[in-house]
Order: structure tokens, then sequence, then C-alpha cells
């Protein structure tokens, strides 16, 4: 191995780090959070051009941001004298174009092909459905372009689909009809880029050639999150005298919606022939208690290549572990000890507040809103000003007032009811005439505007009488906008928060005197308005988990650990889920250097309604030691500040015969172990009874044979 003291390139690496920038071949680097991975990788590249192995244009490296690439660049340059330009370095979309407009004869593209990004892509759906004649009720646009996407991504053209039933027969001729669309038209999707460019090198012998020739390393980032396309494509372009060199965290693979492939990993060791990972363990970010949780949580998956992270930088004080009596107080409490810590000289910036779903964020950003402090939501909109929320406030707001001309703008067509511009123009015609309203010009717009108008009329005689959740609820489920988003690929965010907006209206209810729909709309569009903190501003970080991969924090709130929500419900049906959400949690845990807090509420506000929940696994699944309990002190005086403390248990409801158990008890069965009374449906006896077990999830039982014991 090369001595770090010879060369000023290696001074500051320590000794895995040198062993991966320096290794001979192939290498699987196994790169924990936090452990110079990005270091590593650039170094790597400049030791190859500084020893002369490889020149500039003769390696190839991927990542999957262009702000990665942008950023190895940078590096690559403040390490070395050399020149980037013209250097293959980008994530594998933009190199696979770079492929195909090279190559486009071969690709059998025009040179000036076209790309269309999704929504493109799903007009082009659109266009091509309506040309075959296709009733879009039975056959969605956005199930079709999905159907299309997950073929692609898997490799798979039209005529190779398994169309084992009548359905899918007729999506793999839309898919046929679609590709050839796009191939009249010199027009290439996301998708089709990489199977495009991965076909091109399959076929063309002397091409594959040449590039396995050409790039003697090949150099990849964060490895774990590659599909399965995507690998075979890296696979290709390595020839027999190709050096592989791939960084990744198994423990970080997050992404399997998205097409990642974390098995990626094992086989890319056994067809390479590696032994073993060189393993990055020593951890730069974070203090010895947050790494000793997250090795604890992470050892309970199964299927890793495994390691443990450490420091040297000290214990740190411990995690706080704070169970609060509902959602409300979970979201206060998070605003005081944000309010402390900057009272500490803490800045505002350094803080995150994590969730498992964006929807959480509602009660976080009122809390927040409530007590002054500027926030930022990272990688979304705040919840009032996401598009699904928009529309259904734009529906109450027509059934409020259905003179709202700005209202009515943004749903006269959505969900989309094949009124066009050219309608819209007309009836905008009629009313600046008449000096009306577009309600009043569009009740007398003809045919085209007739079922929206009957829509708002009905939901507007419908409300009547209906409290102001039943009333969010039921304009929610009868706009369309609920079978809209249900239609979407990864509609689930938006359903999540078409939910809480029910709770929105139900803490609205909790809180003001007047419990009217148009003073709910007024609070939701003071909640709307500018509060966002302006860039450059000291503000509080708040994002998903997902959102948050990659970056780091002095102090970590992770919100909502509750089974069924973290790990989400979702996620326990299906294979490998409930280990994705394990690495969720670790993620969520390694974005702290100083400070961790979690928290989780007995009860939380779900679809308007009360749900009781259980603490989450994750939480049990860190030692005991690691961790210091608060006792509730937020909005509640009997529940007084003491450490550590009892938790708070709502009074228990007086028996009912007919319902054994209130909603809220603690249960035992004896398949399914302890589980939580979610509530009730139905009478007599068929009467049944939902119950959230921590292991299996939800489970439905007719009463008189639930075989459930109180613990």
């Amino acid at each position: 191995m090369p001595s770090s003291q010879t060369n000023p390139l290696l001074a500051t690496l320590n000794t895995d780090q040198l062993t991966a920038v320096t290794v001979e071949g192939s290498a699987l680097v196994l790169a924990g959070a936090g452990s110079g991975k990005t270091r590593v990788l650039t170094t790597r590249i400049a030791w190859l051009i500084q020893q002369g192995m490889v020149s500039p244009l003769g390696l190839l490296a991927v990542t999957f941001t262009n702000k990665a690439a942008k950023e190895m660049l940078t590096r690559l340059t403040g390490l070395l004298p050399i020149n980037t330009r013209g250097m293959w370095v980008g994530t594998f979309h933009g190199l696979c174009n770079r492929l195909l407009r090279t190559h486009h004869r071969e690709a059998g593209l025009p040179q000036l092909f076209t790309i269309l990004d999704s929504s493109d892509q799903l007009s082009a759906v659109k266009r091509c459905l309506k040309a075959l004649n296709v009733d879009t009720e039975k056959y969605d646009p956005r199930k079709v372009q999905s159907f299309i996407n997950q073929n692609k991504e898997a490799g798979v053209r039209a005529d190779k689909v398994d169309a084992w039933d009548p359905y899918t027969r007729r999506l793999a001729e839309y898919y046929a009809a679609y590709d050839a669309q796009c191939q009249r038209e010199g027009a290439v999707d996301f998708a089709e880029l990489l199977l495009r460019a991965y076909e091109l090198l399959s076929r063309n012998a002397l091409l594959r050639e040449h590039y396995q020739d050409r790039f003697r390393h090949i150099l990849v980032d964060e490895f774990q999150d590659t599909s399965r396309l995507q690998y075979l494509w890296l696979r290709l372009l390595a020839g027999p005298g190709t050096a592989l060199f791939a960084v990744g965290d198994d423990d970080q693979s997050i992404y399997a919606f998205r097409g990642a492939n974390v098995a990626n990993m094992s086989l890319f060791m056994e067809e390479l022939g590696l032994a073993a990972p060189i393993k990055l363990t020593r951890n730069y970010r974070s203090l010895s208690t947050i790494l000793d949780a997250a090795n604890a949580v992470i050892a309970h998956n199964r299927e890793r290549l495994g390691k443990d992270l450490w420091t040297d930088a000290g214990q740190g004080e411990p995690i706080r572990h704070f169970q609060a009596y509902d959602d409300g107080e979970e979201a206060r409490f998070v605003v005081e000890e944000i309010q402390a810590r900057k009272a500490e000289g803490e800045a505002f910036q350094d803080m995150a507040v994590l969730y498992r779903s964006n929807a959480q964020s509602r009660a976080l950003e009122h809390a927040l809103f409530s007590a002054a402090i500027p926030y930022r939501v990272h990688g979304g909109l705040r919840f009032f000003e996401r598009a699904e929320i928009k529309h259904a406030l734009a529906y109450l707001r027509l059934a409020a007032n259905p003179e709202d001309d700005n209202a009515f703008l943004r749903v006269v067509n959505f969900p989309p009811r094949g009124i066009g511009a050219r309608s819209l123009e007309s009836v905008d015609g009629d009313a600046r005439a008449a000096g009306v309203s577009l309600w009043a010009a569009a009740c007398q717009g003809g045919k085209k505007f007739a079922p929206f108008v009957q829509l708002i009329d009905g939901l507007r005689s419908q409300l009547a009488g209906l409290a102001l959740v039943e009333q969010v609820e039921h304009v929610v489920a009868r706009s369309g906008l609920l079978e809209h988003y249900q239609a979407e690929k990864d509609g689930q965010d938006r359903l999540d928060n078409l939910g809480e907006l029910a709770n929105a209206a139900a803490a609205f209810a909790g809180e003001s005197d007047d419990q009217s729909l148009e003073a709910f709309l007024a609070h939701a569009a003071l909640e709307a308005g500018e509060h966002e903190a302006a860039q450059g501003q000291d503000a509080v970080q708040m994002m998903s988990v997902h959102a948050a991969k990659g970056l780091e924090f002095h102090s970590v709130f992770i919100t909502g650990l509750e089974e069924g929500l973290f790990p989400h419900e979702n996620a326990l049906s299906e294979d490998d889920g409930l280990e994705e959400e394990r690495r969720l949690m670790y993620v969520a845990i390694t974005r702290a250097r100083r400070r961790l807090t979690l928290t989780h509420a007995q009860s939380r506000m779900l679809h308007g309604q009360v749900r009781y929940g259980m603490p989450s696994r994750f939480l049990e699944e860190i030692p005991e030691g690691l961790v210091r309990s608060l006792s509730n002190r937020v909005s509640r005086p009997q529940a007084a500040w003491r450490e550590p403390a009892a938790h708070y248990v709502p009074p228990a409801p007086a028996r009912d015969e007919a319902r054994p158990f209130p909603v809220g008890a603690r249960v035992r069965h004896p398949k399914y172990g302890e589980g939580v009374v979610g509530g009730y449906q139905g009478q007599g006896p068929d009467a049944e009874v939902r119950v959230d077990f921590a292991k299996v999830g939800r489970k439905v039982f007719i009463l008189d044979y639930a075989r459930l014991e109180g613990v």
C-alpha cells in the first residue's frame, strides 16, 4: 500500500480510506454514514490520474444527482491541476443521453431527439390513448404511464411483457403504440434513455468493445440505489480489463419505490469474485451515543453485509425520548425544545424536524407558526401550499361561495372533465360582458359546464347540517380528488395530505369558537401566507426522512414513532418492507451530529378521527442505557416535570358490555401478541373490533370470536 506520508494527496486519509483509494482492480466499498464516502471517491479518481493509471478521459464516474456530479468535479480540481472538461462524470440519465447523442444513428434516433419529462410523457400517453379511442375511465392514462415505465425500468419491451390476462394484454398494446408514437416524433422519456442505451451496447459489439477499451476504470457513487437495469448497463460497459469501483451503504438503501435494488451489492461481489467489501466504519459526524443507537437498530435487519459505525469524538448526551398524549402535544413539545436550544445559542438552521410521511408536517407547521418560529420545508411545499390541498380548499371555497372566481378556475377542470381553454375563454368573455362571476356565466354555459355546476350545487346542499370535519371529508370524497390521486403511481402522499386536511379541520374546531366552514377557510388562508423563512434566513429545517438523506444537523427530532406510521403500515405487507423501514430509521438517526430527540404520541388524528397507536418497535430496539425519558411537560399541568417520569395515560371510559375493551386499551391475542384497540364497527352478533398489533399491524375480528384479553 502506498504511504500517505510521501504523497500529499493521501495525507488526510485514515487507514480504511487509504486502502479503498489505492486498491488494485475492482472493489466494493461499504461506506457507513458520515465515513467520508465522497472524499474517498474523488481522491480515488485523483490518485488514479496522478499515478498515470488512467487519463481523465479514460474513466467514467456515475452519480445519482447533477449536484453530486458537480461537487465531484469541483473537489477533483481542488486535488489536481487538471482540466475536467470532456470527462464522463454524471448521472445515469445524463451519461446515457450523451451516449445516445453521440451514436444516435446506431440507436435509431434523430440527432436532435426530444427528452420527455414526467408531465410531457403523460401528455404523450393521453394523445396516444385518444388516437386509439381508448376508454380512459377503464385505462387511466397515469396507470398506463406507470405500466410503461415499470416495464422499461425492468428492461422489458412491449412484445416481451408477460400479458397473462386481457387487461394486461391491452396495456401491452398501448405500450407498443406509445413507443411507436415516440419513435415517429423523435421523443425519448427518462426510462427510455437508459433502456435504449443498454440495448445499443447489447447489440452493437464494436461499440461495446470501443467503450470497454476506453473506460479502464468505472466508479459508481450511491451503489445501493442502483436498479437492476442500471447494474446491467454498468456490467456491459465494464470489459475484461476494467476495474469497477462501487461505493455504497446497504444500510442506507431506502429507494425501493424508485426501483433501487439493494441486492445488487451482493451480486456485484459474487460476479466479480470479491471476497469481502472494504468497510469504512469510522464516523466523522455523530457522537458515540447516536452511533450506538443506529448500530443497535440496524442490527435487527437480517439481509445486510454488516458493519458497526464508531467514533472517537466522545459519548455525548443521552438520546431524549418524549411520549406525548396526542400529536398536538407532540408538536408543542418539539417547539418548546427548539425555543430552549435557541436560547442556549444554537441556530435554528442547525435543527431538523423529521417525519416519515409528509402529511405529518401540518401539526408541526401549525405549532411553529403559532410560536412565530421561522421554518423551511426542505424537498417539498408547506402543507397549505401543496397542490392537492389547494384543490380541496378551492372546492370548499366554492361550496361556501360559488362566486369565488379564483377557486372556480383552479378546479373547474380538475380532476379533468373535458373543459378546455376555448370553453373557459368563452365563459370568461360572457362573464365580463354581463358583469357577473365565472360561476354565474357557467350556469348558463351549456352542457360543457353542466356536470361541474351540478357537482358544486350538490355539495352546497349536502353540507347543510354537517359538522366542519364532516364537511371537509364530504367535499374531498365527492369532488373526485380521491379517485384521481388513487390512480397515480405515487399518489399515496397526496391522499395522506387530503386525510390530514380533515385533521386540520378537527384541530381548528377544537380551538375556535367559530366552527363555520368560512372561519376554517380564513384560518387556512392565514397559515398559507408568506410565513416560510426567506432565503438565507435562520430557520428550522423540516423534511421527510427520505429528503434528509445526505444531510446532517446539530440537533435532530424524529417524530411520529408509532407502529403503522414509522414503520409505515403499507410497508409491513411488502417483501423487504420492514427492513427498508428500519434502514429509513437508521438514516434518520445518523443525520444527528450532537443531539437526538425521539417522539411519539399515544393518540393521533387520522382522517378527522382519533387513532390510538403503539410505540414504534424501533424505539424498543434502542438500548435503554442510551435513552433519557422525558415526562409530559407541555399543556398538561397535572403532569409535573420530572425525569424519568411515568407517561400520562388518558382516563379509561366506563366499561361497556357490548364493547368490553375501551378504545385505546391494551389487549393480548394468543396468536398476534399485544395490541391496542383502535375502534369498533357494527352492532349485535356481527360487531367487529379493530386492533393494531405491534408485530403484524392491523387486524379486524368479529367481537364474539376475538379471543382478546386485557393487559
